[in-house]
């Protein structure tokens, strides 16, 4: 059984700051369990360009207003308090954030812990 608080998340190396965005990961790769989750708070008045070419993710948003456009079709999906959108074809994406965003984001394959977007707005694949 494995129990994880926030509190114990939060100042450590688990809690990254992308600029746009902090996530507090709370499940990683080293758990075993063959996927990650994060507890991520999205900055309001944020765009971020995502692309996660090397993972699929789900997100489920339990806090705040924001929209998703998929780059694919220039569609516009707007996102608010306990709105889930999956990430089921490696979106290319923008995260735009109208107030604060809290989001539970779940991500195959998991992720290491310390991933920081590239300049594609991708997560590396973790090869340990």
């Amino acid at each position: 059984m494995k129990v994880v608080k926030l509190e114990d998340v939060l100042g450590t190396d688990y809690d990254v700051d992308g600029g746009n965005w902090v996530s507090r990961r709370l499940i990683m790769k080293k758990d075993g369990m063959g996927y990650s989750v994060n507890d991520t708070i999205i900055k309001a008045g944020t765009e971020t360009h995502i692309w996660y070419q090397n993972h699929l993710e789900s997100v489920y948003c339990i806090e705040g207003e924001g929209e998703v456009v998929t780059l694919s079709d220039n569609k516009v999906w707007p996102i608010s308090k306990d709105t889930l959108y999956a990430l089921d074809e490696n979106d290319e994406h923008l995260l735009r954030a109208k107030t604060d965003m809290r989001m539970v984001c779940v991500f195959n394959p998991p992720l290491s812990g310390k991933e920081v977007h590239d300049e594609n707005g991708v997560y590396p694949v973790d090869e340990d």
